[in-house]
């Protein structure tokens, strides 16, 4: 992580809800020695159990969740505007379906054992603590149900310990 520097989670800069919401992330995890990735504008930071944490959600279908599910760690990467296109590839594409980190462009590096992307401008480095599907009996607003769930393909939340964040320097 040569052009990379370690910084405290509380010094992050940019605002949470763009980064995520707006900007989007990669969620990448490695099992089996071979990695695989996927955009995600759905999840939040905080604190939760006295930890720093990150939170992402991910459905039954995307081939990444099986990644996500046998790793202990995984990587939250953001990365600036010049790669929108990448990040919207690789959001539509399955892992399942071609390599499609090596058609991206993107370098993929590790940092103990848990891979993430060289082009990155900040790398958050995850520890799962928690995971819980969704299901229809915890919605309070029922109509989210039908808007976002019309098939029942519930989400996975996933709560992980931010272990390590890394900036571009």
């Amino acid at each position: 992580m040569t052009s990379f520097k370690s910084i405290p989670p509380e010094t992050i800069e940019k605002n949470a809800f763009e980064m995520i919401g707006k900007d989007w992330m990669l969620v990448t995890a490695e099992a089996g020695g071979k990695a695989n990735t996927m955009t995600a504008s759905w999840g939040g930071l905080g604190i939760l159990w006295n930890k720093n944490v990150a939170y992402v959600f991910i459905r039954p279908q995307r081939h990444t969740k099986s990644f996500v599910d046998q790793a202990d760690t995984f990587t939250l990467t953001f990365f600036g505007e010049e790669h929108r296109k990448t990040l919207s590839y690789l959001g539509s594409v399955s892992g399942k379906d071609e390599d499609k980190i090596a058609k991206s462009g993107l370098t993929i590096k590790h940092l103990d054992g848990t891979p993430y992307f060289e082009e990155a401008n900040l790398v958050l480095r995850c520890k799962k603590l928690f995971a819980q599907p969704l299901t229809s009996e915890s919605f309070i607003e029922t109509e989210l149900i039908d808007k976002i769930y019309p098939t029942r393909d519930f989400h996975t939340m996933y709560v992980a310990e931010i272990m390590e964040v890394f900036s571009k320097e």
